[in-house]
């Protein structure tokens, strides 16, 4: 069991935390959510004993193991990928580092062999002889190929990186796991191989994540940052979702019904207080009047956007035609002779290798051309764009007033000002300067250009991307409640859940357009055979 005594934190005269007491006990997987700034890592830091209290105390029982997800993937440059997993049981890799170490003494004496005895003894209680194998498991269910393991880290690619520090931080069955964003850069088959993989650990997990299926897989509580300390819940990520909207709801309710009474009798006291016959009632209801207390209704730190897409104009039959599409990069084919019609209100979700579905994406949105083949739009759409990279947008200096004008028409600053108060860009902020904003902020930038252009037909590559749970929740009810037709690529499971009803898998010189959702997608049994994850 980990547990926290009164731990308070603040930064500068801010206060992150205050007097938060909390157990997270084993068996049981924590979620730890809050809005953007409330704290979420750093008080996964508090815990890992990487961040100075101001005051309280982190409390973890003498021998219990802390694995936490590094971030730093840089650390282990000149480590091999193997060893990199290994070295996340501490204690072991020490272990093994001093065996070979005595072994290499070319003067081995008594006191050695009687060291190494004992290192041996409890190399064998931790299994030390099953690690290399165990270490290549995990690398494997990750996708790091046998050869790939051998490598250094610092030749292995950034995405395969983020992969190896999450194997290594899920190696030895450590006592308290700590995962601060783990999916981030998974596909879509490693993420449930994690899910499944959380789900068979037997310890405590305390996880950040923004992916809400991962969060309603796994956590068996929720553990809520707001207000400046931490609140545990029994349930899911939707579980604690809807029933602390229904909580508000009933409170805002109760208020309102409170204050109509306060209302009636302050009108009679009001009326009758100065009349003889009627002042010993006007006294009752003032001392009832002062009675009622107002529920305090906390303003949440949770921020969500105001996202709608109003399309200009209904769309007609003919919306997308691709007719023998080829595009490659550098000799390697991303997709060949694709033949498409996508028509009115149809949801697809494009699924595959990263720069082959980014690529369709571009050439969908005009930005990139085909090899070969051909791609005509129906005359009546109107297209809004979401690329997933949107770097060169923000390189000016403009304030996001300026920036968001160069998108629409209308010069009305308070019109422009509307738009970006949707995106929670409100007062000064709308005067920010649009090269300073973060990964979130250009994301919600991006909504708001596409909202000005009243699209029928939204492209969006990625759209999660860098949002958190607030942003990603008002987004995807907007895009549930959209008519047009709509193209995406999207990792977030339940993002394309709740909206695909088409899926087109690229596959090379292959392609499979699927008519069904991406839950029976995901389940099924050609799909399996093709990536050979079995049936």
């Amino acid at each position: 069991m980990i547990s926290t005594d009164r731990l308070t934190l603040s930064f500068g005269g801010r206060i992150l935390f205050e007097n938060v007491n909390i157990k997270f006990t084993p068996g049981n997987a924590y979620g730890l959510i809050g809005a953007n700034g409330a704290g979420k890592s750093t008080f996964l830091k508090c815990l890992a004993d990487e961040q100075e209290l101001t005051s309280g105390s982190v409390s973890i029982p003498e021998g219990l193991r802390l694995s936490m997800l590094r971030q730093n993937h840089f650390e282990f440059n000149e480590v091999k990928v193997i060893d990199t997993v290994i070295q996340g049981h501490s204690r072991l890799w020490k272990i093994m580092q001093e065996k070979d170490a005595i072994y290499a003494k070319p003067d081995f004496n008594d006191d050695d062999g009687m060291r190494a005895a004992e290192l041996e003894v409890e190399f064998a209680d931790m299994e030390g002889w099953e690690a290399e194998a165990r270490a290549g498991q995990l690398l494997a269910a990750l996708d790091i190929s046998t050869e790939h393991q051998e490598m250094q880290m610092k030749d292995v690619s950034d995405n395969e990186k983020v992969r190896v520090l999450l194997a290594q931080s899920l190696f030895g069955n450590p006592d308290v796991l700590l995962l601060d964003e783990p999916t981030n850069h998974l596909d879509v088959d490693s993420i449930l191989w994690l899910e499944n993989f959380l789900l068979n650990f037997k310890n405590t997990v305390i996880v950040v994540s923004h992916d809400r299926h991962f969060l309603d897989k796994v956590c068996t509580h929720i553990a809520d940052v707001d207000f400046q300390t931490v609140n545990l819940f029994s349930g899911n990520y939707t579980f604690w979702y809807e029933t602390s909207q229904m909580a508000l709801q009933q409170r805002q309710s109760s208020n309102k019904k409170k204050e109509d009474k306060m209302k009636e009798l302050k009108s009679f006291i009001q009326r009758f207080s100065a009349n003889a016959s009627k002042s010993k009632q006007a006294t009752s209801r003032k001392v009832l009047l002062d009675k009622i207390t107002l529920d305090d209704i906390k303003p949440s730190s949770r921020k969500y956007p105001y996202i709608v897409f109003k399309p200009e104009r209904d769309l007609g039959k003919e919306v997308l035609f691709l007719e023998k599409a080829t595009k490659s990069v550098s000799e390697e084919v991303l997709f060949k002779n694709l033949n498409l019609n996508i028509g009115k209100g149809e949801r697809v979700a494009l699924v595959g290798p990263d720069l082959a579905v980014t690529t369709l994406m571009e050439v969908l949105a005009g930005e990139s051309e085909l090899d070969n083949g051909g791609v005509r739009w129906g005359h009546s759409t109107i297209r809004g764009y979401l690329p997933k990279d949107n770097e060169s947008y923000f390189d000016t200096d403009l304030s996001l007033i300026n920036w968001l004008r160069q998108y629409t028409d209308e010069v009305e600053e308070n019109f422009v000002r509307s738009f970006l108060g949707r995106m929670l860009f409100s007062g000064d902020e709308a005067m920010k300067s649009a090269n300073v904003l973060s990964g979130g902020e250009k994301m919600r930038c991006m909504m708001a250009r596409i909202m000005l252009n009243n699209p029928n037909v939204v492209l969006l590559d990625s759209p999660t991307n860098h949002l958190d749970l607030e942003s990603i929740t008002a987004l995807n009810k907007a895009l549930e409640l959209f008519k047009g037709t709509m193209i995406f690529v999207s990792d977030d499971v339940e993002f394309s859940s709740t909206l695909a009803t088409r899926i087109i898998e690229l596959d090379g010189e292959n392609y499979y357009d699927l008519h069904m959702s991406y839950t029976d997608y995901l389940t099924d049994e050609a799909r399996l055979a093709r990536h050979g994850l079995g049936i």
